[in-house]
């Protein structure tokens, strides 16, 4: 089984927690040795899937928006992103030449087109900038690969 995460960054810490809970509870529905964990490595909900996928014995596969997208995130996330990155089974780049909404749009579908389901911690609402969350559920469902919402109950961004 392949299953991709997408998800908001730069959640409080409080909703991480919640969210940390169900993607566990994701984790534990499929043996981690025939699993495959597709994301993008960014800061929050997708990398710490992944890292409890690795940590349960599961692969995983990271999909480059682009080569600067290190540079995009938090100082506190890098180690974090190097890490996926070496323990990745593959690797996957858009071949976009610098991050851009497109080149966002280009990772999410890469990973949705890698997946059999789709994990999205969404709250639901519209993106704010193309490439988004939504963006990604939206193509998502548009190419009928199931979809499956975490977010939890009353949180708000």
């Amino acid at each position: 089984m392949r299953v991709g995460i997408t998800g908001h960054h730069g959640l409080s810490r409080r909703i991480v927690a919640q969210v940390q809970e169900l993607l566990a509870e994701r984790l534990r529905r499929h043996d981690p040795r025939s699993l495959t964990v597709v994301t993008c490595a960014g800061d929050g909900p997708e990398s710490l899937f992944a890292k409890a996928a690795l940590d349960a014995g599961a692969a995983v596969e990271v999909v480059v928006p682009a080569p600067d997208f290190r540079g995009t995130l938090p100082a506190e996330h890098l180690s974090d992103h190097d890490d996926l990155l070496r323990r990745a089974r593959a690797v996957h780049r858009t071949g976009l030449p610098s991050v851009t909404p497109q080149a966002r749009q280009a990772a999410g579908e890469i990973l949705v087109g890698l997946s059999d389901e789709l994990l999205a911690v969404w709250d639901g609402l519209p993106a704010r900038g193309e490439g988004g969350t939504a963006d990604t559920v939206a193509y998502a469902l548009g190419v009928h690969v199931p979809v499956t919402v975490l977010w939890p109950e009353g949180a708000a961004r």
